[in-house]
């Protein structure tokens, strides 16, 4: 499971950059596209920040412990290997999403942010996205899973 994880992790990362191309190319030289309305808009954002562009200018700081909180991350999930899948649905959604605005700090030195919605101020992206529910996810798991996942492992051993 953790090798299927990390691949899913890369297909979503994939996904992002893929998206964040077009935006690039064809909402940049426009700024903002609506979508739905004032719902739903495409709005061309480079955030030097991280959330509401808090802390810009520290890219440095966003890359080191994005890396470390991904190699942690991944260290985990091969090393102790949790039964449950829904574990690993999590972590995908995470490495995916932190990989996907990693390679825009690394190479852009911020973040392309694109989806803007009317009742969540925040431009954001699909990596953004990701994370949020794959943390929402990991949360809801540790709460509510993952003692069960490892009375399984228990058993089974």
């Amino acid at each position: 499971m953790p090798y299927i994880a990390l691949a899913i992790g890369v297909v979503l990362a994939a996904i992002d950059q893929i998206i964040k191309y077009f935006i690039v190319t064809d909402l940049k030289p426009v700024g903002t596209v609506n979508v739905l309305g004032d719902v739903f808009k495409l709005t061309y954002v480079e955030n030097r920040g991280v959330a509401f562009g808090m802390f810009s200018g520290m890219q440095w700081v966003f890359i080191v412990l994005t890396s470390l909180l991904l190699a942690a991350i991944i260290f985990y999930m091969f090393k102790k290997r949790p039964s449950g899948k829904f574990f690993y649905i999590t972590v995908a959604l995470i490495i995916g999403g932190g990989v996907g605005n990693l390679i825009d700090r690394v190479f852009l030195n911020y973040v392309v942010d694109y989806l803007s919605l009317s009742f969540f101020p925040p431009v954001c992206n699909f990596a953004d996205y990701c994370i949020t529910v794959g943390v929402v996810l990991l949360a809801v798991y540790l709460l509510f899973f993952a003692d069960k996942d490892r009375k399984k492992e228990l058993h089974h051993d």
